[in-house]
């Protein structure tokens, strides 16, 4: 049974915007009291959040579909839709957040560091929001905006300052456990560790983590073995640990060659060469591994290593390494830049950016892409002519009339807004003037009118009869 999992594929959904409400004030002796629809809510968002309690992906690789809740439409009243309830979703620390195509969404380190995975959509206003002093009485009410779909992945790499690396059984769980209290399986075969485990180390005043990462064995950074799995959580580690098998039973290996294989895969794999090494010859406490470990440990004290050499089962040499291990990782921290505050960045737009674009495509059809024209289709009511009149007048105002008229777009041509998967297309009909401007405060609730006396009423029509027989009177026969 899986108990832990380091790389998920998540699929989230923000929460739906809630409708807008279209809504008149009634009361007695005052049935048309003017607009009263409220807001809809706005839909919950998706957010993960790094949590410390967590260590591994393993829920959602269980349940990799999570869902945020919609907000609620609005009501009458003035009455506005409850807010959709966000979504938090804790991982650990270290997680990096990708898309679909490996690109780095996120980096998430340190307790509470929160990523927006998938925005909610807003709420429709009500037509007590849209009503102005040029539309007194909108007689309908914007749509809420659906909620983000995303599709990413979680990768988790562990945060320790040491990590150990080496061959299977070469005893990296047993140096962590007698290092640190962790208590990782151990057994005489190879590939006991089948995850990353993690210990805490005290040596005098510094504290520090340490990785024991699976083993690895040559072709790792290709995919053999369980290499390629687990050689991210050497990425964060400020040092590398090679753990020499000082007493392998192997006639083809010997402590030099493992060290050269294993960082020739480190090598491979990449972003690694700037780590300080520390090379641990372990198992002094076989005979024949401690005549080996003075046989070798000249040639790679000559290569530059800092050399240990180690029994776990002794209890041999550990305090020199750990207080080795600890000066290592003090100048490490020390040479790190200190965490800035929390910084805003502001990127305005370009003075010349109108906010779309149209693009004639081959077939001909003339594409509107951009995030305004786009989110004003999605709160659309198409079966109300007043909320489509509404729309016309938007993005007549926003200059995708003119565009389109630029781009060489004539009567009858198709004209679609939005992405090719839900476009809205329809036959281009241009105007001198938008559709408010033309029919006279479009998206007006005419019952609203305020009634004439009759005795005015009586006035205008005899007022119309009089001109009638006026222009009859003037009229000369042949």
């Amino acid at each position: 049974m899986t108990t832990f999992v380091d790389r998920v594929e998540l699929h989230v959904a923000a929460g739906s915007g809630g409708h807008g409400c279209a809504s008149v004030h009634r009361e007695k002796f005052k049935p048309l009291g003017g607009p009263d629809g409220g807001n809809g809510g706005r839909g919950g968002d998706v957010i993960l959040v790094v949590d410390q309690s967590v260590t591994t992906l393993l829920d959602y690789h269980h349940s990799p579909h999570r869902k945020a809740t919609n907000g609620k439409p609005g009501e009458g009243g003035n009455r506005s839709g409850k807010d959709g309830q966000d979504l938090i979703l804790p991982v650990p620390n270290g997680t990096v957040v990708l898309d679909k195509a490996g690109n780095v969404l996120a980096d998430l380190v340190g307790h509470g560091t929160a990523y927006v995975a998938a925005q909610g959509g807003r709420g429709g206003l009500g037509n007590a929001a849209l009503a102005s002093a040029r539309r007194k009485a909108p007689g309908f009410a914007l749509l809420g905006v659906p909620g983000d779909l995303q599709d990413i992945v979680l990768e988790l790499k562990t945060v320790a300052d040491v990590a150990l690396v080496g061959y299977p059984s070469a005893g990296k769980s047993s140096l962590i456990s007698v290092l640190s209290a962790a208590k990782p399986k151990i057994a005489d075969y190879p590939f006991t560790t089948l995850v990353p485990n993690l210990g805490v180390v005290t040596a005098g005043a510094t504290v520090y983590t340490i990785a024991d990462v699976p083993g690895l064995i040559p072709g790792a950074s290709q995919g053999k073995g369980l290499g390629l799995e687990f050689l991210r959580h050497v990425e964060r580690c400020s040092v590398l640990v090679h753990v020499l098998d000082t007493a392998t039973l192997e006639s083809d290996r010997d402590p030099v060659s493992d060290l050269d294989i294993i960082e020739e895969e480190l090598k491979q794999y990449g972003g690694l060469g700037d780590r300080p090494r520390v090379v641990v010859l372990n198992k002094i406490d076989v005979p024949d591994g401690k005549d080996l470990a003075e046989m070798v440990r000249p040639d790679l004290e000559a290569r530059g290593y800092r050399v240990f050499e180690a029994s776990a089962v002794a209890h041999t040499g550990l305090k020199e390494l750990s207080f080795a291990l600890a000066d290592l990782v003090a100048k490490s921290r020390a040479a790190k830049p200190q965490e800035e505050a929390t910084r805003i960045v502001i990127r305005p737009k370009a003075v010349d950016d109108a906010g779309f674009s149209v693009v004639r495509e081959e077939d001909g059809l003339f594409r509107v892409r951009g995030e305004k024209p786009e989110r004003w289709v999605r709160q659309t009511d198409f079966s109300n002519d007043e909320a489509v009149g509404y729309l016309a007048d938007r993005l007549s105002r926003l200059g995708v009339e003119d565009e389109l008229m630029k781009a060489g777009a004539r009567t009858g041509d198709g004209v679609a807004i939005g992405p090719e998967e839900n476009a809205v297309v329809f036959d281009w009909e241009p105007t001198v003037m938008a559709g408010a401007e033309m029919l006279g405060r479009r998206g007006e609730d005419h019952r609203f009118e305020a009634p004439r006396p009759a005795v005015t009423r009586r006035r205008e029509r005899q007022a119309e009869r009089d001109e009638s027989e006026k222009e009859f009177d003037d009229f000369e026969p042949f």
